[in-house]
């Protein structure tokens, strides 16, 4: 069987700076690469523990997307992102490009969408796709073939979630109802407002009764009191919430098996940004060499954190 990973960039890199960041690591030079070694040490687990054939990390592109068309204050409300993830995002490109990793990504597209895209025509063409995220949102594309693959995070081993336990984790009867779900209760982290006084729970019983958003908005006569005020009054928002929750599928990427095809890193371009970085440990874990421990940039109690993160 065919096995594709699909990580989704943006989304291990900050988990991976966040996990370190009571006892970040910083290299002699005084360059903070928590995120970078994060990244690499999650994805060095993939890679020697589940073995894909296939293999690509998807990444977010500065400027607008078409969600931005649709609602101009769609994820308006984040906070910068820190200078240290800025300053590591150069690094853990080169470092994917040094494994031999396609880089996936396109203008106005977001990450979620082109692995959405790629994970949903490999899943037609026999692969098993794993979409390694933690982001919630793309339970709505699991299904035979295609699931989510949680990575091993603060002591928590690794889980692979299939459509069964997506529908369990949401109480819904279909996966493609993660939408319903989101466009009711809205997502705080990307700005989608959803439809004023519906949380989570709330938006689980109301779309276990109507099933969808939009059977919810034509059925609004069988709700009382301010539940049915409110969905009247933000109904079109409520819609509009749904399509902004939607992961899309049809990005146009082309379908490269060959290139996303795992062959192992190139020395030559990961072992010297290995050195640059100080990670001697990990370089040894890819290649094998003997390393002298002088110059890791990590204390003990830093090699402790980082094992937790894995």
């Amino acid at each position: 069987m065919k096995k594709l990973f699909l990580l989704d960039a943006m989304a291990l890199i900050y988990r991976a700076h966040f996990a370190l960041s009571k006892s970040p690591r910083v290299s002699s030079k005084g360059l903070n690469t928590s995120a970078s070694f994060g990244f690499t040490n999650t994805l060095l687990e993939v890679l020697q523990k589940e073995k894909p054939t296939h293999i690509a990390v998807g990444f977010d592109l500065p400027g607008p997307t078409f969600r931005h068309e649709q609602f101009t204050e769609y994820k308006a409300h984040r906070q910068e992102q820190p200078e240290d993830i800025t300053i590591n995002i150069p690094y853990i490109r080169r470092i994917i490009e040094g494994f031999g990793i396609p880089i996936l990504e396109k203008p106005g597209y977001e990450a979620d969408d082109i692995i959405g895209t790629v994970a949903t025509e490999a899943g037609k063409r026999g692969f098993n796709a794993y979409m390694m995220t933690s982001d919630k949102d793309y339970g709505q594309l699991v299904n035979e073939n295609v699931f989510i693959y949680k990575p091993a995070f603060m002591g928590n081993a690794a889980e692979v979630l299939d459509a069964e336990k997506v529908k369990l984790k949401f109480g819904i009867s279909s996966v493609d109802q993660v939408r319903d779900i989101l466009g009711l209760m809205g997502d705080a982290v990307d700005n989608i407002p959803g439809i004023p006084g519906i949380g989570e729970k709330t938006a689980q019983k109301l779309i276990a009764e109507f099933g969808s958003v939009e059977n919810l908005i034509a059925n609004v006569d069988k709700l009382k009191g301010k539940q049915q005020e409110n969905v009247q009054n933000f109904a079109q928002q409520g819609i509009m919430s749904k399509e902004l929750a939607t992961i899309i599928t049809n990005v146009p990427v082309e379908f490269n098996e060959e290139a996303l095809l795992y062959s192992g890193p190139i020395r030559e371009k990961l072992e010297p940004l290995f050195e640059e970085l100080e990670f001697r440990t990990l370089k040894k874990r890819v290649f094998g060499d003997d390393t002298s421990p002088s110059g890791e940039n990590a204390t003990s109690t830093q090699k402790s954190s980082s094992q937790s993160s894995k």
